[in-house]
């Protein structure tokens, strides 16, 4: 008897979890003879209908067995099918959203409008808030550089101060806006930039004097716990910068094919995203040898020892060059930051599960 690519021991567990009878029942499977039509279950055990089921059902078994609000997509871009979980649900995105700024810079840059050469420089009253790392290089008299090498940082190494100077160049919050319309992607907003909302998500009304050493952390503790929580707790039930996990991994596909930008222009962007420094231990923290990653992440406030957006999405791509779209969104969560960085990890490994399956290498899906 011929040993089937799923070997028979995996039929007989695809049967037992029911998978051949649904995969039957959806139309699942294309016959490529008449006596594969006649038989329900070769029709149903199509080497593609089989492995997109099993992928299907392992993301649908992290999303529902994971303690808190999660939403997870995964899209392979060059066919274009998804498998999700909440994947229409908005979760805040945090600092995913300057994967959005990036987009709209660049294509600023391929309308002439903007020059990633351009000399900036930045003063102390350009500060933001909570994670920039430039902050320290930001003396008395400013500090000047380029807005190519800001648009780095912003990305790789998620600074917020970065990010606004990127932001304010490329035309603003509108601008951001406008690119998300005019590119039909749903699912995605993009809020007032990261002063106002993460003053917003605190309860405060952003001061200037904020951005000065811990003079946030100290305001933000002085806020009164129940405005605090309801101004938490608002922005979790309707995050400003919401974004549904299928609207990411459309605009991330897009890009990978160069449907949002000028194809330089989207290879200079996921080139900045594969040197992403932050996040070692989430998405990327799940690949296999060979396999690569051009990711952004997120990581929002926490209050009561619960964390509102713990994120990253990215474009995957497997050692013979097939890409898949990823965003996995924690929207509010008080597990252990270890437990969601194996879930990011076990979605990572379901997609390399899935692209071995379908002929690149052994499959293993039990991880």
């Amino acid at each position: 008897m011929t040993r089937k690519w799923i070997g028979w021991a995996g039929l007989a567990a695809l049967a037992t979890a029911g998978f051949v009878t649904q995969a039957h029942s959806a139309g699942w499977g294309q016959a490529s003879d008449n006596s594969a039509q006649n038989d329900p279950l070769r029709a149903a055990l199509a080497p593609d209908a089989v492995a997109r089921r099993i992928l299907e059902a392992r993301v649908n078994q992290l999303g529902r067995g994971f303690n808190g609000d999660v939403g997870i997509a995964v899209r392979e871009v060059d066919s274009g099918w998804t498998a999700a979980w909440n994947g229409e649900r908005l979760f805040p995105q945090q600092s995913v959203s300057k994967f959005w700024v990036a987009v709209t810079a660049m294509s600023r840059v391929d309308a002439g409008e903007l020059d990633l050469s351009q000399r900036v420089t930045l003063r102390r009253e350009d500060l933001t808030l909570f994670h920039q790392p430039i902050a320290q290089q930001v003396g008395a008299g400013g500090y000047t550089t380029t807005l190519g090498e800001l648009m780095f940082r912003a990305i790789t190494q998620s600074d917020n101060t970065c990010n606004d100077a990127v932001l304010q160049r490329a035309g603003g919050p509108e601008a951001v806006r406008e690119l998300i319309r005019r590119n039909r992607i749903e699912g995605v907003r993009f809020g007032p930039g990261e002063r106002l909302m993460q003053s917003q998500i605190a309860g405060l009304q952003w001061q200037p004097a904020y951005s000065v050493g811990r003079a946030f952390y100290s305001a933000r503790e002085g806020v009164p716990v129940d405005r605090r929580r309801q101004a938490f707790q608002n922005y979790v039930a309707d995050p400003i910068d919401g974004a549904s996990p299928l609207g990411l991994v459309d605009g991330l596909s897009r890009l990978q094919r160069g449907e949002l930008l000028s194809r330089a222009s989207s290879d200079r962007l996921l080139a900045i995203m594969s040197q992403t420094r932050t996040g070692a231990q989430r998405l990327t923290g799940g690949l296999a040898p060979g396999w690569r990653i051009a990711h952004k992440t997120g990581t929002g406030q926490v209050f009561g020892g619960t964390q509102a957006g713990y994120n990253d999405i990215g474009i995957l791509t497997s050692p013979r060059g097939r890409h898949y779209a990823v965003a996995v969104m924690i929207g509010r969560t008080s597990v252990p930051i270890g437990q969601r960085m194996t879930l990011m990890q076990n979605v990572s490994r379901a997609v390399i599960a899935y692209d071995e399956s379908r002929g690149f290498g052994r499959s293993n899906f039990s991880h």
